[in-house]
């Protein structure tokens, strides 16, 4: 079988931070004589030789290259590259791994779009990602109809035939940003790119000792040497006019304005901040023409020009002032509603602890050089806010607590601009954001575990996250548990923060069952109905486990969940005839298709006799009682010796 996917894998001193990586290769979808891993070591001097020598000698997929230290990746993945026998190659760092079905579908994919380049969704551990180019799935995108350019690591599937045809390949040697060279290149070149969305591909990871080769603090000469040679192949390959200066932007904000900004420039050592500065004002001044700026955001803009125009002592001002400035998101309430989640919100920008106010009435005139004071920029800036006003967004988005993988929900908003008691407005964002369980996570139900709810807001010249919340309540529920496509979801306010997040298949006590009364339950011939406080927008199948209350019989029995009011009706037929002549417990799983289905006990057991099912509460055997009045007994034991210590 020919290979599909060849996997290159440059390998430098990871130490136990590549076990993730070979896991998840090992793990693929894709049947194993349909992809390689290829391995190139260079150089390393830990455990790792030895580790990657056992991974060959006993799986054929992987191969173990090695060569003498290089001084960084763009070599060990050349050397990959020929290596490779798949009709694609992905590129993947030894500290980060991919999602267990990446190579299958980011190979379909390219398939199914002609690609010579895809672009898999990626989640970022303690590290940043592209956000708004996986808001959805673009089979055919350019560097002008998509975000493209927010995107130059590595870690994405080419055509072997399309980088041999261009003759592509890293940059060598001891050096910065190979990764853009390459795959600027790649992007201007490419017949199609195909950006897959609706699945996370790629886990990007910081690791805890922080060791991951971009986060070292780098020579900002040669830095910036490097950073040229991709504005080179820019010019190379567009012509002069928007589509460059649009490109070009991308260098001017990610590279030179956001590390001359708010908290990341105040955090830099000051001999450190003037050397980056005096090298980020050398590109701005040699490379960028009037355009590119202009296409910035306004906050962007007026740092942009303070760089050109040497006043880092003015920008530092300026960070101080911007380094306050912070998203606020506050919940308007919580329902399930037709088996969606409707989250109210509303979100504005507060600067220290008070809402930030603008001028009603500015003029947002164009930045015609650059402010002549700190004061000047920000009021231009805000004048410019409110004259954007009508352009700015909120998102919710989803976030897996355990793996970062995030998706976008759906939310209906309003701008509202409220006028405060001195003639200054607030710029208000309300809105309802709609989470269906069934297809949140991208178009499928999301995973079992902790999400938490970020909101994300644009306006004026910042797009920033925060939580939604805090609510006074920390660590109760929001709203009674959903059952809804396959999964039982219960939103709630996390006890340490109070923002809102959900809970996937894992609560227990939280769903409170524990408020069941046998009063409650209605009994009748075979037939047992129980009200559960569970949200279900229609029948729903459900399962229960009767265990024997003296003995380890246990009888499993298929009932279902039926909308009633605000909650929920479970309703079984019992097989009395085996259940006769014992008390049984009662378990309830609401999901019984779940991958690992829980069952939840209910404080109630049934009492089957002759006479009938009669719902009691559970008793407990003699041995349990003899524990639980022991341990009563030591408890009160230990309190009394806590009291008299204190005496």
């Amino acid at each position: 079988m020919p290979v599909k996917v060849s996997v290159v894998i440059p390998v430098y001193n990871p130490g136990p931070y590549i076990e993730d990586c070979i896991t998840s290769l090992r793990r693929q979808s894709l049947p194993p004589d349909e992809y390689e891993a290829v391995f190139v070591d260079d150089g390393s001097t830990d455990g790792t030789p030895a580790r990657l020598d056992e991974l060959a000698a006993e799986d054929p997929r992987f191969t173990v290259l090695r060569q003498e230290n290089s001084g960084w990746s763009g070599k060990p993945r050349n050397v990959g590259i020929e290596a490779s026998r798949g009709e694609f190659v992905m590129f993947v760092d030894n500290d980060d791994y991919l999602g267990h079905e990446a190579l299958e579908r980011m190979y379909d994919y390219a398939v199914a779009n002609g690609a010579d380049v895809v672009v898999g969704k990626m989640a970022g551990k303690g590290r940043p990602v592209p956000v708004e180019l996986f808001r959805r799935n673009h089979p055919r995108a350019t560097v002008a109809n998509a975000p493209l350019i927010d995107s130059l690591t590595p870690h994405k599937m080419f055509r072997r035939e399309f980088l041999d045809r261009i003759g592509l390949r890293f940059p060598e040697g001891r050096r910065r940003l190979e990764d853009h060279v390459f795959v600027t290149e790649a992007y201007l070149r490419a017949d199609n790119v195909s950006v897959l969305s609706d699945y996370v591909c790629y886990y990007h990871v910081k690791r805890a000792d922080a060791a991951n080769a971009g986060f070292q603090r780098f020579d900002p000469v040669g830095y910036f040497k490097n950073l040229r040679e991709s504005l080179d192949v820019v010019e190379k390959y567009t012509e002069p006019g928007a589509l460059r200066d649009r490109l070009f932007r991308r260098w001017l904000r990610n590279e030179m304005v956001e590390r001359m900004r708010g908290k990341r420039l105040l955090s830099l050592p000051e001999g450190y901040r003037q050397e980056l500065f005096t090298e980020i004002r050398g590109v701005v001044v040699e490379r960028f023409g009037p355009g590119v700026a202009a296409g910035l955001q306004p906050t962007q803009q007026v740092v942009a020009a303070l760089i050109a125009d040497d006043r880092l002592d003015d920008l530092v001002a300026f960070a101080e002032w911007e380094a306050s400035v912070a998203p606020k998101a506050r919940p308007e309430g919580v329902e399930w509603r037709d088996g969606s989640l409707r989250i109210g919100l509303s979100a504005e920008f507060v600067c220290g602890d008070a809402p930030m106010t603008f001028p009603a009435d500015a003029l947002a005139a164009p930045l015609d050089g650059p402010p002549a004071s700190v004061a000047e920029a920000v009021d231009w800036v805000g004048a410019h806010t409110v004259d954007r006003f009508g352009s700015a967004t909120v998102d919710l988005l989803l976030r897996d607590r355990a793996s970062a993988a995030q998706y976008f929900q759906p939310v209906d908003f309003t701008r509202e601009t409220v006028t405060e008691a001195d003639g200054r407005v607030r710029l208000v964002l309300r809105g309802t954001a709609s989470v269906d369980p069934a297809t949140a996570a991208g178009g499928t139900p999301p995973g079992a575990g902790l999400w938490d709810a970020f909101v994300r807001v644009k306006l004026g010249g910042w797009t920033k996250e925060c939580r939604l919340g805090p609510v006074p309540v920390k660590g109760s529920s929001a709203e009674a548990a959903g059952v809804v496509g396959g999964r039982v979801v219960l939103p709630y306010w996390t006890a340490r923060q109070g923002s809102f997040a959900l809970d996937v298949d894992k609560a227990g006590k939280r769903l409170g069952f524990g408020r069941l009364v046998p009063g409650q339950v209605t009994c009748s011939g075979d037939r047992i109905d129980v009200p559960v406080p569970l949200h279900v927008p229609e029948e729903t199948p459900v399962l229960l486990r009767l265990a024997r209350v003296s003995g380890a019989a246990s009888v499993d029995v298929t009932g279902r969940l039926s909308p009633r009011g605000a909650t929920a009706v479970l309703d079984a037929a019992l097989p009395v005839d085996t259940l006769r002549g014992a008390e049984w417990r009662v378990a309830l799983t609401p999901a019984p298709e779940a991958s690992e289905p829980r069952f939840h006990p209910l404080p109630l057991a049934l009492r089957v006799t002759s006479s009938g099912v009669q719902a009691v509460r559970p008793t407990v055997p003699g041995a349990w009682r003899r524990l639980v009045r022991e341990a009563v007994q030591l408890l009160g034991l230990l309190a009394a010796r806590v009291t008299a210590r204190r005496g």
